[in-house]
């Protein structure tokens, strides 16, 4: 016996129809295409599948066993040709998202929540970057879109520029440095340096200022929270460098101090690093634009 799916989709509309001339109507077929159809089904099958001379029209015992088949099956494949559908249109996909820095999370979850009101039906998901390597995991569609700071040559990927950002020094309101206008890379060789838990190389105060002037902190204490750093801070425990995304509030508060690094300030780009075959994506598109717009709005509120 060859089933196919014209045939379920065929006892599913009779039962739902209660005839063949409701049915070939819904169908936009023939009533006498359908009758030829369910004649073909059932010199398969071996038996009668309706009820004959019943109105309305009525399943046999096996005529009602086809179509628990049928309403098993039918719903999971018009749920792919839906889906199938949605990848062609570009109304859903998947955003598997890697981050190599975690003061990143302070953005993207508004972007988050902004692009999921436009784009349910898009799966998103978030793996730090700082457990495995974020890029090769891209090439290797693991991941479909990598923030960093750091762009690289590599095939296939095309680094998206995102926004530009200033890492700032954040120490307590009574720390001796507060009252300099900048802190330069000398300024923190008597400090407790308080950072994320990653490499040196993904560290802006050590790539962008420590590392170059060849200081060394007295003292490097990693935390992994923010808010906990932020709370150090505040109990002079220490000092940070931090994103000025993350200290705009802060500003506002006696408790804590913030200051450029270097008389002209220090200025990073954050990059968002994509498949260049995902770069025509249209929920791709939104999320890159929510990523540039939110950080902007954040500073300005």
């Amino acid at each position: 016996m060859h089933i196919e799916f014209r045939h379920l989709k065929t006892i599913r509309a009779i039962h739902q129809a209660g005839g063949l001339a409701r049915a070939a109507d819904q169908m936009h077929i023939t009533q006498s295409a359908l009758s030829h159809q369910i004649k073909g089904l059932e010199d398969q099958a071996g038996v009668e599948l309706f009820v004959r001379r019943s109105k309305p029209l009525k399943l046999s015992a096996a005529g009602l066993r086809l179509l628990r088949l049928a309403e098993k099956i039918l719903p999971e494949v018009e749920a792919m040709e839906a889906e199938f559908s949605g990848l062609r249109e570009g109304s859903t996909g998947r955003m598997h998202i890697a981050i190599e820095c975690h003061a990143c999370f302070e953005w993207l979850f508004p972007v988050l929540e902004e692009f999921r009101k436009s784009w349910g039906d898009v799966d998103v998901d978030i793996r730090p970057g700082l457990a495995f390597d974020a890029l090769p995991a891209l090439q290797k569609e693991e991941v479909d879109l990598v923030v960093s700071s750091d762009p690289e040559d590599l095939p296939g990927v095309i680094f998206k520029p995102l926004f530009d950002y200033e890492p700032v020094f954040v120490a307590a309101g009574q720390h001796p440095l507060a009252q300099k206008e900048f802190v330069v890379a000398e300024d923190f060789r008597n400090e407790t340096l308080i950072t994320y838990p990653v490499d040196r190389a993904r560290l802006d105060v050590f790539t962008q200022l420590l590392s170059p002037a060849k200081v060394e902190p007295r003292a490097v204490r990693q935390v992994e929270l923010t808010a906990v750093i932020l709370l150090l801070v505040a109990s002079n425990r220490g000092v940070a460098v931090l994103p000025d995304w993350v200290v705009r509030e802060l500003r506002k508060s006696d408790d804590y101090v913030t200051r450029p690094i270097t008389e002209k300030g220090v200025t990073r780009r954050l990059y968002a690093a994509i498949r260049e075959e995902d770069a025509h994506k249209p929920f791709m598109a939104h999320l890159l634009k929510l990523a540039r717009d939110i950080p902007v709005k954040m500073q300005r509120g």
